[in-house]
């Protein structure tokens, strides 16, 4: 797993107290966020970190009872007093809500979070070898959300949308996917164990072939940044991918891919389909991450089918809040995490019935608490 390449603060002997936000939103997102509360007061005291918490607003349900999805506190709250978060689930309506728009989206813009970060990782001996990490450019491209619907002169209806893609975004989110790319290949010349990466690589992932000019110019900046930053990307291996090949590959030799980077959609489409070669939504974490600010934010939904039954993977939420941990700059208390999800996984007894168990979410989390 890759460690904090924007050290937010340093690890220390001394202990630290750090102030995390706690982001509920929707369906199971309340079920789910007590679990990375629960995981970071039970870490061993040896890592000299001391949690507080605040209770925070966002979602779907919040505007349907007061007209607003992300209220001013709690970005304000963020800002000023928070030093990192974590972000459970949003419903999002399939047709228009006038006046709704994601409050993530909107929260992403509003820190300065501009990556997506989503290590998705097998655990050894259980299924295919996987281990990558999307780096998703998190916001522009279309979910800059300026649509427009019309009527032609015969009538019928036309909808069009922006797709928006900068330099300076991309410029910014290129940089990230070789710093990780770097990190990660640091970290496995550091490690006895079995790896699936003999060198780093970063696949840009776009259609130029269709939109030469959007696409086009994601795929052009990411090869500048690559070209001008030479001496220090020298190691890493440069490869392009189009983006429905890119899904096709995925699936048929995931092994192939280390880091990969792509624009919005893209990144969002191939992070979610690559948490089925490792079984389920449920064991996959994501970082919304920027140059002062991290999110833990798990990549399942808020998944209403199963809300209130006690049975929701919160391995999701604790991976998000190692990987929260790590950007924060406290990667050796991540990797306690990361060890002790690893290690129910593979024992494969207490698990929850996306995985094919019949345990509930407090005893996963239990299950993983004991492993510390």
């Amino acid at each position: 797993m890759l460690r904090s390449i924007r050290s937010f603060s340093s690890t220390s002997k001394m202990l630290k107290t750090l102030k995390i936000g706690l982001i509920p939103g929707d369906g199971i997102g309340k079920e789910v966020i007590p679990a990375g509360k629960q995981i970071l007061e039970n870490l061993p005291s040896s890592y000299n970190l001391d949690f507080e918490f605040v209770n925070l607003d966002a979602g779907f349900e919040l505007f349907k009872k007061t007209g607003t999805a992300l209220p001013d506190k709690t970005v304000e709250v963020l800002k000023n007093e928070c030093d990192g978060a974590l972000f459970g689930a949003v419903s999002s309506p399939s047709s228009k809500v006038e006046g709704y728009s994601s409050p993530i989206v909107a929260l992403r813009k509003k820190m300065g979070l501009y990556a997506n970060v989503r290590p998705v990782k097998s655990v050894e001996g259980i299924g295919r070898p996987v281990d990558m990490v999307i780096v998703r450019e998190n916001t522009e491209d279309l979910y800059v959300k300026e649509e427009k619907t019309y009527k032609k002169e015969d009538g019928t209806k036309v909808a069009e949308a922006i797709k928006r893609i900068s330099e300076t975004a991309t410029t910014k989110i290129a940089k990230m996917a070789y710093e990780i790319a770097l990190q990660r290949q640091s970290i496995r010349e550091n490690t006895k164990t079995k790896q699936l990466h003999l060198k780093p690589s970063v696949t840009v992932t776009h259609k130029s072939n269709v939109l030469s000019q959007s696409d086009g110019l994601f795929r052009e900046t990411c090869k500048k940044v690559y070209d001008v930053n030479i001496n220090d990307y020298q190691n890493i291996e440069y490869k392009e991918q189009i983006v429905d090949s890119m899904v096709y590959r995925m699936f048929r030799e995931p092994e192939i891919f280390d880091v990969v980077v792509a624009p919005n959609l893209y990144g969002d489409i191939l992070s979610d389909g690559a948490a089925a070669l490792v079984g389920s939504l449920g064991l996959v974490p994501s970082a919304n991450v920027g140059d002062n600010f991290a999110i833990g934010e798990p990549c399942h939904g808020s998944a209403p089918d199963i809300e209130g039954k006690g049975i929701s993977n919160p391995i999701a939420t604790i991976r998000s809040t190692a990987l929260m941990l790590e950007f924060m700059g406290y990667p050796e208390a991540a990797a306690k995490i990361y060890d002790a999800v690893d290690a129910n996984l593979s024992e494969n007894k207490i698990k929850t019935p996306d995985l094919g168990g019949n345990s509930s979410t407090q005893e996963v989390i239990e299950d993983i608490i004991k492993r510390f």
